[in-house]
């Protein structure tokens, strides 16, 4: 405890000089209008102030507000149906508010009204609410709210990150930890990468065995992790990476590989670069077992397929069986086998009732012109990803009618290191620095016309788990950083500014470790030299 208290004094000493106390001062993502009124009276929050909404008593917004009100007040707010209270905090659940997560909160001098048209709308309120007394320290310990007007909504409708529990498994109370602080800041997507090289994580009840050597969540597990994020707003995206990063599947069934890599040994984190056989018939009835079992776990429209880095010129270009699947089709290459690959696969994904997602993968990288590795599904959802390349795979995109969502490495991948000789120092394969000012400046547009990005919707932070341990491990990746993604993803460029998103993370920094998460603090940023 002595050793955390220092901490925070000396967060204190270092950026209380620099940092704004007003009702402004913590909100982020920065929301997209706000009407300041000033000189007004406060809202003053008492014991006689209640919750007056149209939601059921059990919502899990009214648990969040009576939740801030009690620790930042130590106030206890009851609902009520009277006409005759004087002070109100009002949810009010209003569908003809345009647009799923856009929301409303005005403060005057005798009520708080939070308005959107989903529950999750009204959350945002909330949050945003929470921030306010986070910032305003000194009306909040007075138990007075300044009087604003906010109105707000998304620049995009898709804001995620990524867990890697394949690499590096993660509990499901750990994952559960992480989920509470994206909602703090109105991120509403958590892709889960459940299978890989290094692990297979889901309990497919079909086949046991591939989960008989390593950690993995049930499906009982899954199904309370889901229901947990849906309260907070949060989708929960699985991904299963196929053609490539199958080693830890290939383990337990290693006649589904390539001819050329029987006798390679399929040990998980050690084997690297193998693929399922194209060629084999028998890879497909298993695989859409699979796919159907995921699809009955999680609600969400879409199942993410990965499709990346498969190593074709080590596998099917040298196996018996897939050269003569290539010669037999009238292909000209075996890279062209994955849309035969997929085209297996996908009919499986229909019936589920879901849509594909793939990372972006372009032919021959974009050397020489480009095009897209195979000719995925209109429907489906590609992320752009490999550095240098998002251009190729934005323009490439906004033609093919495919929509986009921007994570490219450059400014979006959180397991890169955040300052010269920092994290990680093990599995450290020579990854770039991305700095907190780098993920700032992150415009998910990339400056193109209006009409040229309204195929992008929206952005996802990757926290790749090579070199990520744990859930300590995970957030001290993960924030800062991922405050700056969230503004990125959510305030419109010219709502955002770099010396101001500096003053307002403060105070959420503090907040984050209050709670007990581990976070890096960016001393980089601060001009010590006049301090």
């Amino acid at each position: 405890m002595k050793i955390f208290s220092l901490i925070i004094l000396t967060l204190i000493f270092i950026f209380g000089k620099i940092t704004a106390q007003d009702n402004l001062s913590a909100l982020l993502p920065m929301p997209n209008y706000i009407n300041l009124i000033n000189g007004k009276k406060d809202f003053t929050v008492t014991e006689k102030t209640v919750i007056k909404t149209n939601l059921q008593d059990t919502s899990y917004c009214i648990k969040e507000l009576q939740r801030i009100f009690q620790e930042r007040m130590e106030i206890t707010l009851h609902i009520s149906a009277s006409t005759r209270d004087k002070q109100v905090i009002h949810l009010i659940l209003n569908p003809k508010i345009n647009g799923s997560e856009s929301y409303s909160l005005s403060i005057s001098n005798n009520s708080v009204k939070i308005e959107g048209a989903t529950h999750g709308a009204i959350l945002y309120g909330i949050m945003t609410l929470e921030q306010i007394l986070i910032g305003d320290v000194s009306k909040t310990k007075s138990n007075k709210i300044t009087q604003i007007g906010i109105n707000d909504a998304p620049r995009f409708g898709y804001r995620s990150l990524m867990l890697d529990p394949a690499r590096h498994f993660l509990p499901v109370n750990d994952v559960k930890i992480f989920i509470d602080q994206m909602v703090k800041y109105k991120y509403n997507t958590l892709q889960l990468h459940l299978t890989d090289d290094q692990g297979w994580r889901i309990e497919i009840k079909g086949h046991p065995q591939l989960t008989k050597n390593g950690d993995f969540y049930t499906q009982d597990e899954l199904k309370d992790l889901v229901r947990y994020a849906a309260e907070r707003n949060i989708q929960i995206i699985p991904e299963l990476d196929i053609p490539g990063h199958t080693v830890a599947f290939l383990a337990t069934y290693p006649h589904l590989g390539c001819s050329n890599t029987d006798t390679i040994p399929k040990i998980p984190g050690k084997t690297l670069d193998l693929m399922l056989c194209a060629a084999n018939d028998n890879v497909y009835p298993i695989y859409n077992d699979i796919i159907t079992t995921v699809a009955n776990i999680f609600p969400s429209p879409y199942i993410h397929l990965g499709g990346d880095e498969a190593v074709v010129a080590k596998n099917w270009a040298k196996c018996e069986h897939c050269r003569a699947l290539t010669k037999r089709l009238g292909y000209n290459n075996a890279n062209q086998l994955m849309g035969y690959f997929f085209g297996k696969i996908m009919p499986t994904v229909y019936e589920a009732g879901k849509k594909p997602m793939f990372w972006c993968e372009i032919e021959n990288n974009g050397k020489g012109g480009y095009e897209y590795l195979f000719n995925y599904p209109k429907d489906a959802i590609l992320f752009t990803w490999r550095n240098d390349l998002t251009p190729s795979c934005t323009e490439l995109t906004e033609i093919n009618g495919n929509r986009l969502i921007m994570s490219p490495s450059e400014y979006a991948y959180l397991d890169y290191p955040q300052y010269k000789n920092d994290f990680p120092e093990f599995n450290n394969w020579g990854m770039p620095i991305t700095t907190l000012e780098t993920v700032y400046s992150f415009d998910p547009g990339y400056g193109l016309l209006p009409e040229k990005q309204e195929h992008i919707v929206g952005i996802n932070g990757t926290l790749w788990a090579e070199a990520i341990p744990d859930i300590n491990r995970v957030t001290y990746m993960a924030f800062p950083r991922a405050l700056a993604l969230a503004e990125a993803g959510w305030t419109e460029m010219e709502n955002r500014g770099w010396e101001s998103f500096k003053s307002r993370m403060y105070p959420n920094i503090m907040e984050l470790m209050k709670c007990g998460v581990s976070i890096r603090v960016p001393y980089e940023i601060v001009d010590r030299e006049n301090k």
